[in-house]
């Protein structure tokens, strides 16, 4: 049996949405798709025919990865945690000390991490320098650009 992977309620919530859409939504349109190809004679040279298979696979192949990562999950529901030390969950702001840049950024699950958004997987490089840190501490993080080096502004859980 596989180990628990830690995910967010809301994280959890929104992959469950996107496999309801791809099960009850996309699918049967894609299996209508194919089969009116289908009608059109010849499957050798149907270019439509191919490409609703193509995406047949990768809806089926996403409907796996979604029901694996949702029935391996452990959800955490952010809101119910606390303190001032970085867990999973926790929303910290942090400062590049080289730009004093600021950012924000909530450590979440693998499968729900997004960076455009700010979420990062736990299992990042800044998520794992972050987790254990409080406000204040400095974190030294390893990146393809060389080692940097940021400031604990703020930890919340929300």
């Amino acid at each position: 049996m596989e180990d628990k992977v830690p995910m967010t309620k809301v994280g959890f919530a929104a992959l469950n949405e996107e496999l309801k859409k791809l099960k009850y939504e996309d699918r049967p349109h894609i299996i209508a798709a194919i089969e009116e190809a289908r009608s059109r004679g010849d499957l050798s040279e149907n270019a439509e025919y191919h490409s609703a298979r193509e995406q047949q696979s990768f809806i089926e192949g996403r409907i796996q990865d979604l029901e694996g990562a949702l029935s391996h999950a452990q959800v955490v529901d952010t809101k119910e945690l606390s303190g001032d030390k970085i867990l999973f969950g926790a929303t910290v702001d942090v400062s590049d000390c080289d730009t004093e840049a600021k950012a924000t950024y909530q450590i979440v699950g693998q499968y729900e991490a997004n960076l455009e958004k700010g979420l990062i997987s736990f299992i990042s490089p800044l998520a794992k320098a972050l987790i254990g840190k409080q406000l204040g501490d400095i974190v030294e993080v390893k990146t393809p650009k060389g080692d940097k080096a940021f400031e604990v502004l703020a930890v919340r859980y929300i």
